[in-house]
C-alpha cells in the first residue's frame, strides 16, 4: 500500500487555491485582508523552498493580519507539523474546521492531518463528512483516502469496505482501484485484485500504478502469459515512470 499518498496533495492544492500572486507594484496593500493574502502566498512559497523559519514568520504575520482567514490557519497547520509542532498544528487545523465548518476540503485537510499521525478513527471520522457533503465533487477522494487510513491502522476489513464505496461513486478512479487491489494482493485474493484491475483496463486509460500492480497479480497466480502482457504495456506506455524501473529491477533480480 501507499499511504496517504493523496494527502499531500491535497492540503497543497488547497492552499495555493486559497492563495494570490504577488507582483512588483509598489502600490500600498488596501486593507489587512490583502496583506493576510500576501503574506499566506510568500509563507507557503517559503515552505516550498524549505525555509520554514521565513515561512513562520509571513505565515504568523498573516494571521494576525487576518484572523479569520481559514487558509492561512490550514497553512500554518501544515508548518507546525513539519517544525514537529503536533500541538500547535493540531490547533490550527481546528481552527480553519471551525471557520469554514462546511468547507469539505478543508475537513480533509484536517482528516489528513489526523490519519498522519495515527488518528484514525477521528481521521476517517472527518472524511466520511468531507464526503457526505453535497457540495464535494469528489467523495471518491475522501473515501479512498479514509480506507488508506484504515489499513495502516490495520483495520484491513473496514478499509476494503471503504474503497468499495470509493468505486461505487467513481469506478473509473485508478487510485481506489490500485489500492483495494494491492490490498486483495497482500490477503491472497488474487482473483478478486485481478478481475477489478482487468475491469478498469477494459474501460480506461491505464495508469503505471493498475499495469504495475496488474503484473504483481499476474507474478502471484504464476500466470507467465498475464505477467508478459502486463510488462510489455507499463514498458511500452510508460518507459520512464518509477514503475517501470521497479520492473525492470524486480525482474533482472528475482526474489
Amino acid at each position: 500500500m501507499k499511504p496517504a499518498r493523496l494527502a499531500i496533495g491535497l492540503i497543497g492544492a488547497a492552499l495555493l487555491a486559497a492563495c494570490v500572486h504577488t507582483t512588483n507594484s509598489t502600490k500600498p496593500l488596501a486593507n489587512p485582508t490583502q496583506a493576510a493574502q500576501i503574506n499566506l502566498q510568500l509563507g507557503y512559497d517559503y515552505m516550498q523552498q524549505g525555509d520554514l523559519a521565513t515561512a513562520k514568520q509571513k505565515l504568523e504575520r498573516a494571521r494576525t493580519e487576518d484572523p479569520r482567514n481559514a487558509a492561512v490557519h490550514s497553512a500554518l497547520g501544515l508548518l507546525y507539523d513539519r517544525l514537529g509542532q503536533a500541538e500547535d498544528a493540531d490547533k490550527e487545523f481546528r481552527a480553519s474546521v471551525s471557520l469554514t465548518p462546511s468547507d469539505p476540503q478543508t475537513i480533509n485537510q484536517y482528516a489528513v492531518y489526523l490519519c498522519s499521525h495515527g488518528r484514525a478513527p477521528d481521521g476517517v471520522r472527518y472524511f466520511e463528512q468531507a464526503a457526505n457533503n453535497p457540495l464535494y465533487r469528489t467523495p471518491w477522494v475522501a473515501y479512498t483516502n479514509a480506507g488508506v487510513c484504515l489499513h495502516g491502522a490495520r483495520r484491513d476489513a473496514e478499509a476494503a469496505q471503504l474503497f468499495a464505496r470509493a468505486l461505487q461513486s467513481n469506478p473509473a478512479y485508478a487510485e481506489a482501484v490500485f489500492q483495494a487491489s494491492d490490498l486483495d494482493l497482500s490477503q491472497h485474493n488474487y482473483a478478486e485484485a485481478r478481475a477489478r484491475i482487468e475491469l478498469y483496463l477494459a474501460h480506461n486509460i491505464a495508469t503505471p500504478d493498475v499495469l504495475l500492480l496488474g503484473y504483481r497479480v499476474a507474478l502471484a497466480q504464476s500466470d507467465a502469459v498475464a505477467q508478459t502482457i502486463f510488462a510489455a504495456r507499463l514498458l511500452k506506455e510508460y518507459p520512464n515512470s518509477e514503475q517501470a524501473r521497479a520492473l525492470t529491477a524486480s525482474r533482472n533480480n528475482p526474489g
